[in-house]
């Protein structure tokens, strides 16, 4: 039975993609002389007693996809209760949960999730689900009997070799060029060592100031200094010189008075000379 041309474009779109980038455990066949005929494979959960295990899903669309949710079975036996020996699955996303937004990965990844929680409640086998809620132990030896028998090959299937979308994106498995990086060697840095400020010294006096400070000293110490009086003649001078200083030894008088008439006499010859001159 076809599918609406809208529906069959969706199609073909997630097959791609599941084959490209699949999610985590799960993994979808098609058939190469119809597109439409497509087995999921789901790989046991570890730990569960279906890990080791693969199991595969049949799809079977009609005519009211997406409308309505394709009609999935259990190819692979199993001991579960939600699956019947027949193969069906009983899980709400395939009845009253659908949405037309599911596809074929949310129908694979609702049955492997079913295989961690199994739901006794509304078990299709009665015996798997009684058994899960009286002796766990039993129901997980048996599980795991009838999944070493039917659902564990020799070999991986040849699908699971393509890496997983959370393995491609995980960065343990993406190769990323290594860079070396090269740290220069740290110089010994020397320490600056500030000069010492050399400490303020007070301030020498200069000439000025040692004649501004004698003055003042002086002036302080109230001595009086006689100012020189005008130039007169020579003898007032050697007069007033006289009394100003006092009493002076008789050899310093005469040699001043030898003095006086030697001026007078070079003065008399100069006038002579003037006068022969004329």
């Amino acid at each position: 039975m076809s599918v609406p041309p809208a529906a069959m474009r969706r199609l073909m779109r997630e097959i791609v993609e599941l084959k490209n980038s699949p999610p985590e455990g799960v993994r979808i066949i098609t058939s190469e002389d119809n597109m439409l005929d497509v087995t999921g494979i789901i790989e046991g959960p570890e730990g569960t007693p279906y890990a080791g295990g693969y199991f595969r899903v049949g799809f079977k669309f009609t005519n009211e996809f997406p409308a309505a949710p394709p009609k999935c079975w259990m190819a692979t036996k199993i001991f579960h209760p939600n699956v019947s020996t027949a193969g069906e699955i009983c899980v709400n996303t395939l009845k009253k949960d659908w949405k037309s937004t599911y596809g074929i990965a949310h129908i694979l990844v609702t049955v492997k999730c079913l295989l961690i929680y199994p739901n006794p409640e509304s078990a299709l086998d009665e015996e798997a689900g009684k058994l899960l809620l009286e002796n766990y132990d039993d129901y997980c030896s048996r599980a795991r009997l009838i999944t070493s028998v039917h659902a564990t090959p020799r070999k991986k299937p040849v699908e699971f070799e393509t890496p997983s979308a959370a393995a491609s994106a995980s960065p343990s498995t993406s190769t990323v060029p290594s860079t070396t990086l090269t740290i220069p060697a740290a110089t010994p840095t020397t320490s600056m060592r500030k000069s010492p400020t050399p400490a303020s010294q007070p301030l020498q006096s200069s000439p000025s100031n040692t004649i501004k400070s004698m003055s003042s000293t002086l002036s302080e110490g109230k001595e009086h200094v006689v100012s020189p009086s005008p130039l007169g003649t020579s003898n007032a001078n050697v007069g007033g010189a006289a009394s100003s200083m006092g009493p002076a030894p008789a050899a310093a008088t005469k040699a001043v008075k030898r003095s006086a008439p030697t001026a007078g006499s070079a003065g008399a010859e100069k006038r002579k000379k003037a006068l022969k001159r004329l």
